[in-house]
């Protein structure tokens, strides 16, 4: 992984992950990457056995009768709590967890040690699964978009699709963060879903065989209309390079078209979009950073883009989220191309993911919004797209897709 992405990641679905083994966030981190600094925790908070000293124990002297509750409500824990000792740790967590959860904003939040981990796994690679991206902030664990050739997909899953019971365990009241891990699991080995998805009175039932997953992050062909069909399906370590290699060979076929499909596209790293975006736009901004204090910072289109002039459609749903939607409103705001389809996931804040003393993790802090090259934001609203196809259920079943016919009248007959 470049520095540059490393440190500066898209900003797509905070708490969306991948369903696999060792399960995916690095396609949906949003804003940056940081330190603490010379931040820590008070002295002795983990220690097993100790009760804090509010007068001297480790909280900074500017806090101590603000902190004074809370640390009383930490001596009574130790003191007079039924079930001793006490796991200190699982406190501390849940004292951050209640911290960040104060704030009322739902992509800022902790993640345990576990969860950092798996979230940083690169976005390129080998993973075992169901392969769908998922959102954890809901009542239940709720698909946000099946991987394309995943069982996730072959299976039916939808976006909006919740996940209301495990192999026969109903997970009302249960974490979404643990529904999931119930879900992700070796390849070759079963698992069996009961969905809720609007419209259906009754659940439905899946049973879904995981796979070992790998991840092409663009796929390219020339149509039998002579239009160069390309799909983005993440935003990853490679997919700039691909994305170029793919353009060289379907621009020296001269197509007199060219459709982007970021449907269920849920996202990757913000380089990664603004170099997308500049495959396909020559100059100007592809997007704004908007902080608290009213100041922004502009990314511009890089030149040398190989697709500037080629009339161009984008595929857009409601999985297109993050990245996607970076790259789909730069196009859409610099007239370079119409989206078909309908209106994108709405995912247009970011945030830094900052690592903990001690490796316990790490939270993640809103620290701006980013918006559209025209200044619009697109957080809770999305993009709406010029020429509004839905595609339904029984669409996707039959193999028909009114989207992708849209695309190709729009650029056969303009």
């Amino acid at each position: 992984m470049s520095t540059n992405k490393f440190l500066k990641f898209s900003l797509a679905l905070v708490l969306v992950i991948f369903l696999m083994a060792g399960s995916f966030g690095g396609g949906f981190l949003a804003g940056h990457y940081t330190s603490l600094g010379g931040l820590r925790l008070p002295g002795d908070f983990l220690s097993p056995t100790a009760t804090v000293d509010t007068a001297s124990g480790g909280t900074p002297q500017d806090l101590q009768i603000l902190f004074k509750p809370f640390w009383e409500a930490w001596n009574i824990l130790h003191v007079q709590y039924v079930d001793q000792p006490l796991d200190d740790t699982a406190l501390m967590r849940g004292a951050i967890t209640g911290m960040m959860g104060a704030l009322g904003d739902e992509h800022s939040g902790y993640m345990d040690p576990q969860e950092y981990t798996d979230a940083n796994i690169s976005l390129s690679g080998e993973y075992e699964g169901i392969g769908a991206w998922v959102d954890t902030t809901g009542d239940f664990l709720t698909i946000v978009s099946p991987m394309k050739g995943s069982p996730a997909e072959k299976a039916g899953l939808l976006s909006g699709d919740e996940i209301r019971a495990i192999d026969g365990a109903d997970m009302t009241g249960v974490n979404p963060e643990i529904a999931r891990l119930k879900v992700v699991g070796p390849a070759g080995t079963n698992v069996h879903l009961s969905i809720g998805r609007t419209g259906n009175d009754e659940l439905i039932e899946f049973d879904i065989i995981r796979e070992k997953i790998i991840v092409p992050s663009v796929t390219g062909e020339i149509t039998k209309d002579n239009i160069a069909y390309i799909t983005l399906v993440t935003f990853g370590d490679s997919t700039t390079a691909d994305l170029r290699n793919t353009l060289k060979d379907l621009m020296a076929q001269n197509p007199v078209g060219l459709i982007l499909d970021l449907r269920n596209n849920g996202g990757g790293y913000l380089q990664t979009a603004v170099e997308v975006a500049s495959e396909f736009i020559g100059d100007g901004v592809i997007l704004y950073e908007q902080y608290g204090d009213g100041t922004k910072d502009s990314f511009n289109a890089e030149g040398g883009g190989l697709a500037t002039e080629i009339p161009m459609v984008v595929l857009v749903n409601e999985g297109s989220a993050s990245a996607s939607e970076i790259v789909a409103g730069a196009i859409q705001d610099h007239s370079r191309g119409k989206l078909v389809g309908v209106t994108t996931y709405g995912k247009g804040s970011v945030q830094n993911w900052v690592p903990l003393s001690d490796d316990q993790g790490a939270i993640r802090v809103t620290i701006a919004k980013w918006l559209t090259p025209n200044g619009q934001t697109i957080h809770k609203l999305g993009l709406t797209p010029d020429v509004i196809v839905e595609r339904t259920e029984s669409d996707y079943n039959n193999g028909i897709d009114p989207q992708f016919d849209a695309a190709v009248d729009l650029l056969l007959h303009p």
